[in-house]
């Protein structure tokens, strides 16, 4: 069965766990790559990282983005919301149905 996890600074996640998604809180860039990659070979399905984190590994989750599994996306963290997780989920739907979603055309 695939799991769910979440990856991020501990202040910014530990509340995931409330609802019974594994956690994972990393404090610097080389923790949450190595952690991702073990994240992504064990039976995960979806990671949800914060947006300030994945700004610090973006080579790494971009290696993932072509495979199926794990999906990664992006979520605001303590420290707000940078927009880049609803752009990059707007930018996934985008590709699978070939239009914009909130205008209704190729922008």
């Amino acid at each position: 069965m695939y799991k769910v996890a979440v990856l991020g600074e501990y202040d910014s996640i530990y509340g995931f766990a409330t609802i019974g998604l594994e956690t994972f809180p990393v404090s610097d860039p080389e923790e949450a790559e190595t952690t991702l990659n073990r994240i992504a070979e064990a039976e995960y399905a979806v990671v949800y990282i914060t947006e300030s984190m994945a700004k610090q590994i973006e080579k790494t989750i971009q290696t993932y983005k072509e495979k199926l599994l794990p999906a990664i996306i992006l979520i605001p963290g303590v420290s707000g919301n940078t927009g880049d997780g609803v752009t990059g989920v707007k930018k996934s739907v985008e590709q699978a149905i070939g239009s914009d979603i909130l205008f209704g055309s190729n922008n």
